[in-house]
């Protein structure tokens, strides 16, 4: 079940930033003018895009991503990736005002700066989450399982179940 849960967060995950790439792409098609960002061909795909695509793999990223916690032993990498993923969440969000805004026939704030930040938000985001990911590393601090006052100051491993197989006391958390 674990092992699905895992491909299933990726899975979304892939699509979700899929989307968020696309959208950026979109957004700086039509504020350079270009053929993709006529509003014949930009309202149709960048709603379906981000309505019928991009949100609700954000939201089964989170779900699954919710749903893995109790099999990752807290720590402070943890915490730092839900605050990247809170920036992602924002910067999800913020694209859905913009595209709002264009729907209503207004001139989206920002626009001039929109093209050369949102092109790379996601892929610094996505870069830092698979770095934090991956590593899980000690140096940002780890954070005591509930109940225990202080860290034990045993040797740091980059998985629960290594841990939990060392013979020590804090075992897989919860």
């Amino acid at each position: 079940m674990l092992f699905w849960l895992k491909v299933a967060h990726i899975a979304a995950m892939a699509v979700w930033f899929t989307g968020l790439f696309l959208l950026a792409r979109l957004f700086s098609a039509r504020v350079r003018g270009t053929r993709d960002g006529r509003a014949d061909f930009f309202n149709p795909v960048a709603n379906r895009l981000f309505f019928r695509i991009a949100t609700p793999a954000g939201v089964l990223t989170i779900a699954f991503g919710m749903g893995l916690i109790p099999w990752i032993e807290p720590s402070g990498w943890l915490v730092a990736k839900l605050g990247l993923v809170t920036g992602l969440v924002l910067l999800h969000l913020w694209l859905g005002v913009h595209l709002y805004a264009l729907g209503r026939g207004r001139r989206a704030r920002g626009a001039f700066l929109l093209p050369r930040l949102l092109g790379w938000a996601p892929l610094v985001l996505l870069l830092a989450i698979a770095a934090l990911t991956g590593a899980k590393p000690r140096s940002v601090g780890d954070l005591p399982p509930p109940g225990t006052a202080t860290a034990t100051g045993e040797p740091h491993s980059s998985s629960a179940s290594s841990s939990a197989s060392d013979g020590s006391e804090r075992g897989r958390w919860p």
